[in-house]
């Protein structure tokens, strides 16, 4: 997928995402907190593509995306329209050599910081509850990113290595906001 196609996509899906909570209960600040950082992460994106900083849209896009897409598995939010978009449908675009000592620094860094987080956190909910369950499956998405976004790096393939760092980080960020994890260290490295 082109880095404009993610731009596009998810400025698409978010018009098309309502929050699926009842009005004034806690579930709908959660969907609230949810969809303003997927859509701040999208005009975000958008500056920097604009500005021709192709690896923070990069990183900006997949991340927005994963808050998303944490949102409407969790059932917070509600997507009306067609089927949501899969930013990983194919590989990315390879980004100009120009720009490959920066896109090699920001891959190693959100690798070593998804890392980081992922061992930062334990699930908050007792180990039989809904909540517990939710949670695992969190770490679980996260994992796989993690795994997938190492092997892409191994073989030198930054730009996918990179989506997937941002958008497993984006999972267990909005994991964390909403309540269903503990931080047990490193706070600062969290969006609470």
């Amino acid at each position: 997928m082109k880095i404009a196609e993610c731009r596009d996509e998810l400025a698409s899906a978010l018009v098309c995402t309502r929050s699926a909570a009842h009005p004034h209960t806690p579930l709908e600040r959660e969907a609230f907190a949810v969809m303003e950082m997927a859509e701040a992460y999208q005009k975000d994106g958008a500056t920097f593509f604009n500005n021709g900083d192709l690896v923070n849209a990069l990183a900006a896009f997949w991340y927005g995306t994963g808050w998303l897409h944490f949102g409407l598995s969790s059932g917070l939010l509600h997507h009306k329209g067609k089927k949501m978009f899969c930013p990983f449908a194919g590989p990315l675009e390879n980004l100009p050599k120009r720009v490959a000592e920066k896109l090699d620094e920001k891959t190693l860094r959100y690798e070593r910081l998804l890392n980081t987080a992922r061992s930062s956190v334990e699930c908050a909910g007792e180990s039989k509850t809904i909540h517990h369950a939710f949670a695992s499956k969190v770490l679980f998405i996260t994992a796989q990113y993690a795994t997938q976004g190492a092997s892409y790096h191994k073989a030198g393939d930054c730009e996918d290595a990179l989506a997937c760092f941002s958008y497993g980080h984006g999972w267990l960020d909005a994991g964390v906001t909403c309540g269903y994890f503990r931080i047990t260290a490193h706070h600062d490295i969290f969006t609470v």
